[in-house]
């Protein structure tokens, strides 16, 4: 990854991450992931594009739900405790969104590589 494709991503991943998070401070479980997907759907394109790629709105969240569950089975208690923080008022608008910029920011730079291998070629 070239440092002006570095930190044409850093810019992508860290915007979906904080609106992602803003996202998660609705109290209502469940909401975070639909928010989530739809963020990460939107990030995946972007971040096709910096390495000269094209995905449909399709193929990136095929992508998104896939390394959502790699990231939910290495990370379970996070995500869980996420959507379980959001029943207790207060505390889960803190937690939710502060798991979920964490998570999106990991999940992004593993698609960043991803679509680095797939569209440098």
């Amino acid at each position: 990854m070239t440092p002006s494709q570095e930190s044409k991503c850093h810019t992508i991943i860290h915007t979906t991450a904080i609106s992602a998070g803003a996202g998660n401070l609705v109290p209502v479980p469940g909401l975070g992931v639909a928010v989530d997907v739809i963020a990460m759907t939107a990030m995946t394109v972007s971040l096709a594009s910096v390495f000269g790629g094209s995905l449909t709105e399709e193929a990136a969240k095929g992508m998104v739900v896939l390394t959502i569950k790699s990231t939910i089975l290495k990370q379970p208690v996070k995500v869980i405790a996420k959507e379980l923080s959001k029943l207790i008022p207060g505390l889960g608008q803190i937690v939710a969104p502060t798991i979920t910029i964490g998570l999106i920011e990991a999940t992004g730079w593993a698609l960043a590589a991803d679509l680095e291998r797939k569209f440098s070629k």
